[in-house]
């Protein structure tokens, strides 16, 4: 049994990408640019809303066919509409309510650890969670770097007084797969998420869960999906 899980926030606790792709659209339709594919976005975020909107423009221009100054404007854009309402077209992934619960009810720590700035993560934890009990839940913050940096999670693991080794870290992404091992914390890729079972698997995935629930199975020590 593991005392305590931190999960990713995009396309892990939460399913994002409707409305990171909306506001991300309108962003590039307001400077001049094509809007992105829904489906596109999977692998545009994850890295932060620095190296996405960097992504946008090398899916949307072409790369290298845009400026810093380009990208300036587009990144206040997008900060500025994600920002007036980040809960916006959320969506709870099937059984993830149910998971959060049962984990804490077996006296399972949870908590939360995205790359997103702070205030968007704490809004839509906010109103997707409302009766949760997350320990810590953070986001960008100053002064700690952003995964695949271990910083965020060996904090969250300083805070909760547990050995990293106690600590199951579920994500969706490589960047996860890595934070996690970077960590010294065992990792579950979350295949309802954004990418594909290859990249966690190549990236270390120690479990891999097909859905929410299987994650309080790895937790509580039940069965496992390999």
């Amino acid at each position: 049994m593991y005392p305590a899980c931190i999960f990713d926030l995009d396309g892990t606790l939460a399913n994002t990408l409707e409305s990171i792709a909306y506001f991300s659209n309108r962003a590039l339709e307001q400077c001049g640019y094509s809007a992105i594919p829904v489906s596109d976005y999977k692998t545009i975020v994850g890295d932060g809303a620095d190296m996405q909107v960097r992504r946008m423009l090398n899916r949307t221009a072409g790369k290298d066919a845009w400026t810093e100054e380009d990208f300036h404007k587009v990144r206040t854009v997008y900060g500025g509409l994600y920002g007036s309402d980040p809960t916006y077209l959320l969506k709870n992934y099937d059984g993830m309510p149910e998971t959060i619960r049962r984990l804490e009810n077996a006296g399972v720590r949870t908590a939360v650890l995205s790359n997103k700035p702070h205030e968007w993560v704490t809004a839509i934890v906010g109103r997707l969670f409302p009766e949760a009990a997350f320990g810590a839940c953070y986001g960008q913050r100053p002064g700690v770097p952003r995964k695949p940096a271990p910083d965020g999670a060996l904090l969250i693991a300083k805070e909760f007084g547990l050995s990293p080794a106690q600590i199951l870290y579920i994500g969706d992404t490589n960047t996860d797969m890595k934070t996690g091992r970077a960590a010294g914390m065992d990792t579950v890729g979350a295949l309802w998420g954004f990418r594909t079972r290859a990249e966690l698997t190549q990236n270390g995935a120690r479990y891999l869960a097909e859905k929410p629930g299987q994650v309080a199975e790895i937790a509580l020590g039940g069965n496992t999906v390999g």
